[in-house]
């Protein structure tokens, strides 16, 4: 079977938890920006996607709003994403796809971490805004990347700055 890849891209930052409902907090400006940066910087790396599915929690759907708006795919709102992600639903979610295939996922921690090590066995901290890269195939998964929202900000700085020079 051609090697597949899942990207991970945790929510942005959101607003408090006592501020309102947990399914209803909204991305913080903050939160927007890292959100932006991953998409600028995914595509910067020249990642491009089969698809992006996202839980339907709104930091998580604003999320991978704003990161779509530069990898041209479209997200589309998946229940499993929500609170309980498995590496078993991220290996059905891969199966929709050919072989060879690179699917974007926006969720949530403590999940995506759980995700990351049950495929590969590393401990990964996804931070808010960041995003791990798995590659799964015939043997084991390995993670390949593993980007914090400062790195991926580095990157998207670096690609508008080109873009205008």
């Amino acid at each position: 079977m051609p090697q597949q890849q899942l990207w991970l891209l945790r929510h942005g930052e959101a607003v408090p938890h006592e501020s309102k409902p947990d399914h209803e907090r909204e991305l913080t400006p903050r939160g927007e920006r890292q959100s932006t940066n991953a998409g600028e910087a995914l595509a910067q790396l020249g990642l491009e996607f089969d698809a992006c599915y996202t839980s339907p929690l709104v930091r998580a759907a604003g999320t991978a709003a704003l990161a779509c708006r530069s990898l041209n795919v479209e997200p589309e709102v998946r229940d499993i994403l929500g609170k309980e992600f498995s590496a078993d639903d991220a290996r059905e979610l891969l199966l929709e796809h050919e072989g060879g295939a690179r699917v974007l996922v926006v969720g949530h921690n403590p999940s995506f971490a759980q995700v990351v090590h049950d495929l590969t066995g590393a401990r990964a901290d996804v931070k808010k805004g960041g995003v791990a890269g798995v590659r799964l195939g015939d043997g084991p998964a390995e993670l390949i990347a593993l980007l914090r929202p400062k790195e991926l900000e580095a990157l998207a700085t670096a690609a508008a700055s080109a873009a205008g020079s």
